[in-house]
C-alpha cells in the first residue's frame, strides 16, 4: 500500500488478507495504536494527496512524529502536554509465522519453512537453541532409541555417531542443524502472552526481552504462530510435607548432572521413569547409596529385544499387529528376558506400554543397568512418601531412615497455559487436544509441534505438516513478493 504526504512517500506492509475496507479501521488513530499498544494518541489533522484508486487513510500519527529514523524533520510536532515514552517500545510486524521455541521442534519448523521459502523468526526464552538439552540434563544422558528414530527433517546423523548418541553428540547435531539452514533465534526472548485479534485476524505476541544490548518490552505482530515449547518446558515440583524441614540438599533432576559430589551421601530419588531409574544407575556408579520412590505402577522393557532395538521392533511388529497385540508381545518378552519385577517392587500397569504411552503420555522405562543394581540391593525400591522431617523421611507404610539429599525425578509439563490466551486447541494441560495424528493444526493460523507424544519422530512429521500448510497460506497472501518497508522508528518496524 502506497501513502503520499507532501515531501514524504511511505510504503506499508500489511497482511493481504486483510480486505481495503477495513483499512480505514485499520489504520484509524485509535485503532492502529491498540494494535501496537494500548497507549493512546492526541488526534491531529493532516493534509495528505494520495495516489490509490481507493480512498487513502490519513497517515497513522505514530509514524509521523518518528521520522527521525529516516532524517527528515518530523511533518507534525508533538504536543507538550503529552507523554511519548511509549515511543521506546518497539512492535515488530513479522511477514510470516512466530515460532516460540528454539528446541528441536522448533528448528524442525524452521527448516521446513526454509525450504518452502517462506520467512520466520523463532523466539527462545534461553541464550541457546535446546536449552532443555544443554542445561536442564544430567551427563550420562543418551537418546533412548536409535539415531535413525530422532533425526530432523532433512538432514540425517552424520554416519560416525552411534547407534544412541550421547546428549553431547545430540546438541553438536543441532547446532549443525541450525547452522546448516541458516536458522537463527532471537535468543533471550520470553513470551509473556499471545492472543489472537480477531479485529485484525492477527496474532499479538508479546514478550521481554533479556538481551544486554536491546532489552525491554516487544510485541509481535504476525499472521500464523507455532507454539514449540514442547511437552517438557517446566519442571514439576511435587508438595510434600515436611520437605522445608529437610534440611538436606533438594534439587530437581534437570538440576543434576552427575553422581560425583553425592559420593557415599545416602540419596532419595523421587519417581521411578527414565530419569529416576538412571539417576539412580549414576548415583551407584559414584558410590552413593540410592532409595527410588516408585509410587505407582511402571512398565519397565529392555533396551533391545531379539537383536533390535525394543522400539524398532515395535513399530516393525505394528504393521501387522494391532497395538494391543504388540503390546502383550512386548510384555512376554520383556517377562522372559527380565523375569518377574514384581518381587523387586516394580508393579506393571493394567495397560499395555504403547497404550499407556498414546493414552496418558506415560513412557515406558528402557533399561539400561539400573535392573541389575534393584536386584542386587544397591539400588533400593521404596514405596510412597508420608512425609519428611529433618534429616530423613517417612514412608507411606510406616518405615523411616535418614537420608542426606533428595533428587525430584518427579517429570516436566507443558507451560502453554501460562502463556497462550487460547481455550479451544490447547487442553488445560497445555497438550493439544486432538491426539496425533491430527493435533498440529487449530484454527486461526495457530500451529502445534512437538505435543504428539511420540518424541523426536512425532515432532518432526508435525514440522513437515505445518511447514507445508503455512507456506502454502504465504504464497497464496503474499504472492512471494516481499513487501517493503514503510516506516522505520523506535517504535514500529516492519520485519522480514
Amino acid at each position: 500500500m502506497h501513502f503520499k504526504t507532501s515531501s514524504l512517500s511511505l510504503s506499508l506492509s500489511l497482511p493481504t488478507h486483510i480486505n481495503f475496507k477495513h483499512i480505514n479501521i485499520l489504520f484509524s488513530t485509535s485503532s492502529f495504536h491498540s494494535l501496537c499498544s494500548s497507549t493512546t494518541f492526541p488526534k491531529e489533522k493532516h493534509t495528505h494527496t494520495h495516489t490509490h484508486t481507493h480512498p487513502t487513510p490519513p497517515l497513522p500519527p505514530l509514524m509521523m512524529h518518528n521520522t527521525s529514523c529516516l532524517n527528515i524533520p518530523p511533518m507534525v510536532q508533538p504536543f507538550d502536554n503529552h507523554d511519548y515514552s511509549f515511543l521506546s517500545r518497539r512492535c515488530i510486524w513479522v511477514n510470516g509465522p512466530v515460532i516460540v521455541g528454539a528446541g528441536p521442534s522448533g528448528l524442525a519448523v524452521g527448516s521446513c519453512l526454509k525450504e518452502q521459502g517462506a520467512p520466520f523468526i523463532i523466539l527462545e526464552r534461553a541464550n541457546c537453541i535446546a536449552s532443555l538439552w544443554q542445561n536442564r540434563t544430567y551427563d550420562r544422558l543418551k537418546l533412548h532409541l536409535p539415531k535413525q528414530f530422532c533425526q530432523l527433517p532433512n538432514f540425517p546423523f552424520p554416519d560416525g555417531f552411534p547407534e544412541y548418541p550421547s546428549k553431547y553428540q545430540f546438541i553438536s547435531y543441532l547446532e549443525s542443524y541450525a547452522k546448516h539452514f541458516g536458522i537463527n533465534p532471537q535468543f533471550n526472548e520470553t513470551v509473556q502472552s499471545a492472543k489472537y485479534d480477531e479485529t485484525f485476524g492477527l496474532w499479538r505476541v508479546k514478550t521481554i526481552s533479556t538481551s544486554s544490548s536491546n532489552p525491554g518490552e516487544v510485541e509481535y505482530i504476525c499472521r500464523w504462530l507455532v507454539v514449540a515449547t514442547g511437552e517438557n518446558a517446566e519442571k514439576v515440583v511435587p508438595e510434600f510435607e515436611g520437605l522445608d524441614e529437610f534440611g538436606g540438599r533438594v534439587m530437581h533432576a534437570c538440576d543434576y548432572r552427575s553422581g560425583e559430589s553425592f559420593h557415599g551421601k545416602r540419596v532419595l530419588v523421587v519417581g521411578c521413569g527414565n530419569s529416576g531409574m538412571e539417576v539412580s544407575l549414576d548415583l551407584c556408579n559414584h558410590n552413593a547409596s540410592p532409595s527410588m520412590v516408585v509410587r505407582s505402577s511402571v512398565h519397565v522393557l529392555p533396551r533391545e529385544l531379539l537383536g533390535k532395538s525394543t522400539f524398532e521392533l515395535a513399530v516393525l511388529l505394528m504393521k501387522w499387529f494391532s497395538i494391543g497385540v504388540v503390546d502383550k508381545m512386548l510384555l512376554i518378552l520383556a517377562r522372559l528376558i527380565l523375569g518377574n519385577l514384581e518381587k523387586y517392587g516394580l508393579k506393571r500397569p493394567s495397560i499395555g506400554p504403547l497404550q499407556l504411552k498414546n493414552t496418558a503420555g506415560k513412557t515406558p522405562v528402557l533399561d539400561i543397568g539400573a535392573l541389575k543394581k534393584i536386584r542386587s540391593g544397591e539400588i533400593k525400591v521404596v514405596p510412597g512418601i508420608k512425609r519428611f522431617f529433618n534429616g530423613g523421611v517417612e514412608l507411606v507404610n510406616g518405615d523411616s531412615f535418614e537420608i542426606d539429599s533428595v533428587v525430584l525425578a518427579t517429570g516436566y509439563r507443558s507451560n502453554v497455559p501460562s502463556w497462550l490466551k487460547e481455550n479451544d486447541f490447547f487442553s488445560g494441560d497445555g497438550i493439544p487436544k486432538n491426539p496425533f495424528p491430527n493435533g498440529w493444526k487449530g484454527k486461526a493460523g495457530l500451529y502445534a509441534v512437538g505435543f504428539t507424544r511420540r518424541g523426536l519422530s512425532g515432532a518432526s512429521f508435525d514440522a513437515i505438516s505445518v511447514a507445508h500448510d503455512i507456506a502454502k497460506s504465504w504464497k497464496e497472501e503474499t504472492k512471494q513478493k516481499k513487501k517493503s518497508v514503510a516506516a522505520r522508528h523506535r517504535r514500529c518496524i516492519s520485519h522480514f
